[in-house]
């Protein structure tokens, strides 16, 4: 089993915080949210403060600075969204970096180091790619010291639905999958049973398409 600080992940709901991310996490922790993201590239304020104001909540946080190629809105350089992410890493419990970051194998290093647990990330938002190309982009994640695989793809069809599900269920580590959009908003709650080890839920916004609020996440978990 992976874990994250000292929860260990089991269909575990993370609730995605970028505006007001004081009050939005308070208002998370409340709807019953597992784990807080924080996503530095939607700050307004000094990540750093934000940080230790979520961590007094007592849930673990994920940091990551979401790239603008990978659905992200980082305004500077590559090297600044490597450092602002890197700034925070000794406070957080968990950092996500995409697996096409040139300076992916600089961050992995640094968190194993910190001894955080380390998300690689993926995400497609024209397609779902078949089975083998998604196959290889979570062994490609793994390989490069990834402890969660985390794949997200917008699907044309529920048949593309089905083929993550598959790819999720014969995964060879712990994965996060996702299938975005309203075709594959189901995939959200069905995706743990098939062994996605958590997923991702809002509070007042979706920061992505087809997400579900966190309270209604964890409700339609514990009916399954």
């Amino acid at each position: 089993m992976v874990s994250i600080g000292s929860l260990t992940l089991n269909r575990s709901v993370i609730a995605a915080i970028g505006e007001n991310p004081v009050s939005s996490a308070k208002k998370a922790k409340k709807l019953g949210a597992d784990i807080l993201e924080l996503r530095i590239d939607l700050l307004s304020q000094k990540p750093q403060a934000v940080l230790e104001e979520l961590k007094k909540l007592g849930l673990p946080v994920i940091i990551t600075n979401r790239m603008k190629d990978q659905g992200g809105s980082w305004q500077g350089t590559e090297e600044e969204r490597i450092r602002e992410l890197l700034l925070l890493l000794p406070i957080a419990d968990a950092v996500d970096i995409e697996l096409c970051a040139s300076d992916r194998d600089y961050v992995v290093n640094k968190a194993r180091s910190a001894g955080k647990t380390v998300i690689i990330s993926t995400h497609d938002f024209q397609k779902t790619p078949d089975n083998n190309v998604m196959d290889g982009i979570i062994c490609e994640s793994l390989e490069a010291g990834a402890d969660i695989a985390k794949l997200a793809v917008m699907p044309g069809s529920l048949s593309d639905v089905l083929c993550l599900l598959e790819v999720t269920l014969h995964a060879k580590g712990p994965v996060c999958t996702i299938a975005m959009g309203a075709t594959g908003k189901h995939s959200r709650v069905i995706a743990p049973i098939y062994g996605s080890v958590m997923t991702y839920g809002y509070v007042d916004v979706p920061t992505a398409p087809g997400q579900l609020r966190i309270d209604e996440l964890k409700n339609l978990l514990k009916m399954l």
